[in-house]
Order: C-alpha cells, then sequence, then structure tokens
C-alpha cells in the first residue's frame, strides 16, 4: 500500500532525505545540483524554507514503511495554472504506482484549489518520466522550457488540463 504525506516544514528532514537522494540518483533531471544543497547549502532554515512556499504542497510516498517518492505542487503567476516541481521516486519503488499517485494527487490538490491546468518541465531524453506523465494525462506543448545545464538543449514543458472541481465526476 502506498501511503501519500503532506509534508510541514517541521518535516524538512524527511524532504531533506528524498531531495538529496534525487539529486544523487538523477542529477540531470533537476535544475538544482546536488553539490548546492550539500556543504554550506546543507542548512535547516533552506530546507524549511523550500517547504514554506505560500500557496504550495509538498508530497512524500511512503511504501513499506519508507519514503520512496515526493513531488510538489505550486502556484504560478496565473491563478489557473499549478506547476508540479521536484518529482522523484526511488528506483527501487518505480513501476510500483507510487510516481501515478504522487502525481494525481497533485493535480486533485490543484483542481480543489481552482487550477484548470498542471504544467511540468521534463527533460528531451527522460523517457521513463515522460511516459508516466502520457499515462497521467499531460501532452508536450510547444512552450520552451528552461536552457539545460549543457547551454544548448531545452526541457520540454508539458501540460495537463483539470476540469473545475464542480465538474469532475463523483468517485
Amino acid at each position: 500500500m502506498i501511503d501519500i504525506l503532506v509534508l510541514t516544514p517541521d518535516d524538512w528532514p524527511t524532504w531533506r532525505e528524498l531531495r538529496l537522494a534525487a539529486l544523487a540518483e538523477a542529477p540531470e533531471a533537476f535544475g538544482s545540483r546536488l553539490a548546492d544543497w550539500q556543504g554550506d547549502g546543507d542548512r535547516e532554515q533552506r530546507w524549511r524554507d523550500r517547504l514554506s512556499i505560500p500557496g504550495s504542497l509538498h508530497l512524500v510516498a511512503v511504501l513499506a514503511g519508507r519514503p520512496v517518492g515526493m513531488s510538489s505542487g505550486v502556484p504560478t503567476s496565473d491563478p489557473l495554472m499549478v506547476d508540479l516541481i521536484s518529482m522523484w521516486v526511488h528506483p527501487d519503488a518505480r513501476g510500483s504506482g507510487v510516481g501515478d499517485r504522487l502525481v494525481n494527487e497533485v493535480a486533485r490538490w490543484a483542481q480543489e484549489r481552482g487550477a484548470e491546468r498542471l504544467r511540468l518541465s521534463v527533460r528531451t531524453d527522460n523517457a521513463r518520466a515522460k511516459s508516466l506523465y502520457h499515462r497521467a494525462g499531460f501532452r508536450l506543448t510547444d512552450e520552451p522550457g528552461d536552457l539545460m545545464p549543457d547551454g544548448v538543449r531545452r526541457e520540454q514543458i508539458m501540460l495537463r488540463p483539470l476540469q473545475p472541481p464542480h465538474l469532475t465526476p463523483s468517485r
């Protein structure tokens, strides 16, 4: 069974553990670098601040009693759009439904707060992540993503339409 936990700033040690694991395991998948969050960057207040983004949601997936995945939903300047960021699933838990649960929980939360679109950035060569996102209803857009560390390629932007809560079918 996959449990989804909503984190608060007091849960920073759990977020720290997963984020450092994510940056070490898949450094090319994130805009941040592991080195940015180690040494002088590894401060409790910085981790608390990351979990204190106004209007945001931070989730951890727990499988067999251990944290194995993370994701965040953060508001954008467009009140009808939410960004899905910091998505990662531990390699041992991939294929178990953890990624689907994390994405869908952020989508549900975004919908409840009135968003009509959920957006994310993904590397062009991250086929496994793109497969998860396609399965979850995301489609590629023509919007240019951020420049990747090579200074040449850009991330791809994917978008998932969300229905307003009053139009969502009952469960």
